[in-house]
């Protein structure tokens, strides 16, 4: 029998859902962490409960606990922090419910039973937590949408953008599921020739095993790759085609069979983030 690594996953939930991973499905999540044979040991979800808001919210306090019941049934342990509020000079109200600090503690204590930790926010407060969870023999991922800190993307073993993973976050009005033809995907330009206009995206097809290989000429890649023509690029005033090829620019678009090329082609691409 194989070695079966083991993986943790921590989620900083109210980080996720408030820079553009809204609607994340986290059966998938759960799917992209246990990659390349790996078994999930500890899925640790870290979520912010309005309590004053619940007893006068019929409907928070029922979507909130549906929520919770769906992450437990998924297998994932709900660690609860509650909200409270406080006045400043002014007289102000805010609310904070910050589990950065269970969060870390957690991943640093449980680390010794896992090979490989998969962090699910952008913060850069965890920079630290990195560095310690690597001392310690794990190898660290992150997996997180927008507003992610360079420092974090540059310190950990592998960053994916959750923008990336098939499914993790639906894309609204696909004719058909991710990959498919016709459906629609999210990617990257790797490939951009300006005198000739025209490139290749390079989008992710599943995420069963070897994401490393990202070269779609091999046939052990679970990558795919797409033609585009320039004309098939949506206007945006964050992005000039100058700027291409870039991955950290990703996009969404329509893939089909290609009446250029044999393969895929690309249309209707439109820019969704910048990392």
């Amino acid at each position: 029998m194989g070695y079966i690594s083991s993986v943790g996953i921590y989620v900083d939930v109210a980080n996720i859902a408030m820079n553009g991973g809204y609607g994340m499905r986290y059966d998938v999540l759960r799917e992209y962490a246990s990659h390349d044979s790996a078994e999930a040991i500890r899925l640790n979800a870290y979520v912010a409960f309005d309590a004053e808001r619940a007893k006068e919210d019929p409907s928070y306090r029922e979507r909130t606990n549906n929520f919770y019941d769906t992450l437990r049934d998924l297998g994932y342990k709900v660690i609860q922090k509650n909200v409270k509020r406080y006045i400043d000079e002014e007289g102000k109200v805010f609310v904070k419910a910050n589990s950065d600090l269970d969060m870390a503690v957690d991943a640093l204590m449980q680390s010794d039973a896992l090979t490989r930790m998969l962090l699910v926010t952008g913060d850069g407060d965890f920079l630290q937590v990195v560095r310690a969870l690597q001392s310690k023999g794990c190898r660290v991922e992150v997996l997180a949408f927008d507003n992610v800190s360079a420092e974090l993307r540059r310190e950990v073993d592998v960053f994916m953008s959750g923008y990336l993973v098939p499914n993790l976050l639906p894309v609204k009005n696909s004719v058909d599921e991710w990959g498919h033809i016709p459906s629609s995907v999210r990617g990257c330009c790797y490939e951009f020739k300006h005198d000739r206009g025209f490139g290749f995206m390079r989008y992710l097809l599943n995420i069963q095993k070897n994401l490393w290989v990202t070269d779609t000429r091999r046939g052990d890649s679970p990558y795919e790759t797409a033609y585009f023509h320039a004309s098939n690029l949506e206007a945006n005033v964050n992005f000039d085609i100058s700027e291409l090829p870039d991955r950290n620019i990703l996009f969404e678009f329509d893939i089909y069979r290609s009446t250029r090329t044999e393969g895929i082609e690309a249309k209707n691409i439109r820019m969704i983030s910048r990392l």
